[in-house]
């Protein structure tokens, strides 16, 4: 006589009713934000706390990364940039690998200032460089002549002492948020008329704009309205300098990497060291 065991179908039915809760519950867990690792998701980001962004620090995510320039005819005169990030730096290490000159970033928006400023900015200067200080720019925050006013204010301005480069306006993608910090075209012109006006009058000297060309392009339209005056600074981390920001026939410095040897990004001035010491004259 077969034996009837009671309740067996339900005990099944009730494990897999269990099971298809556990595989909903791990289903809606990797939907959620931030549920992916790093390896599951090399491409995902995370936004950078206010105050850490760096010169160049979107370059190789938006434009890539190829080798190094040829060694060519024309002279160039090699230069680094530095930030909080790098620390207190060995300035004699650098002179002596030869770099001759030196941006140091001072100020971003209106809410920070590199506390290593000192140790870098006086630094370099006190080896023999050539330095000067650059403003991360944060259109959305400001305007612009409220944080060009900032930067003279906190390490930003000019001497001339004819070791004492004019600041630099750093205007590139917004690690923060939107590329383009939620401005029109001809709102970020504006943005960025004010912040060098303002500059100008506040130091006497034309600030150094330092972009990459397919970010100018996207944001300011391709303007073409500030080369006349203001000196460039191009990012491209390749082995030629490539297509040049509307306006622009040449560069005057060009960042060619984020991973020069010892410390800093690595940058070639356009000139002999006579011309670093031409714009630090005025």
């Amino acid at each position: 006589m077969p034996v009837h065991r009671s309740g067996s179908g339900t005990t099944r039915r009730s494990r897999f009713a269990a099971l298809g809760t556990l595989l909903a519950a791990l289903s809606l867990l990797l939907t959620l934000p931030g549920a992916a690792t790093a390896a599951d998701s090399p491409t995902a980001t995370t936004t950078p706390a206010r105050g850490s962004a760096t010169m160049g620090m979107g370059v190789i995510a938006h434009d890539g990364q190829g080798g190094l320039p040829r060694d060519t005819r024309a002279v160039q005169t090699e230069g680094v940039d530095v930030s909080s990030h790098q620390g207190n730096v060995d300035w004699a290490t650098l002179w002596n690998s030869g770099v001759r000159w030196a941006y140091t970033k001072a100020t971003e928006g209106t809410y920070y200032t590199n506390p290593y400023f000192a140790q870098q900015y006086n630094g370099s200067y006190n080896v023999g460089m050539i330095r000067g200080a650059y403003h991360f720019a944060t259109p959305d925050t400001t305007s612009g002549a409220t944080q060009a006013n900032y930067f003279v204010d906190h390490g930003g301005g000019w001497s001339r002492d004819g070791r004492t480069l004019p600041g630099v306006l750093d205007i590139e993608w917004n690690p923060y948020g939107d590329q383009c910090y939620g401005k029109t075209a001809a709102a970020m012109v504006s943005w960025i008329r004010d912040f060098v006006n303002t500059y100008k009058s506040r130091t006497g000297r034309d600030a150094v704009i330092y972009t990459a060309t397919s970010w100018w392009q996207a944001c300011t339209g391709n303007n073409a309205g500030f080369a006349a005056t203001n000196p460039l600074w191009v990012a491209r981390y390749n082995t030629t300098v490539g297509e040049l920001p509307a306006g622009w026939g040449y560069y005057t410095i060009w960042q060619y990497t984020s991973s020069g040897p010892y410390v800093g990004d690595h940058n070639h001035f356009n000139g002999a060291l006579d011309r670093v010491q031409a714009l630090a004259n005025g």
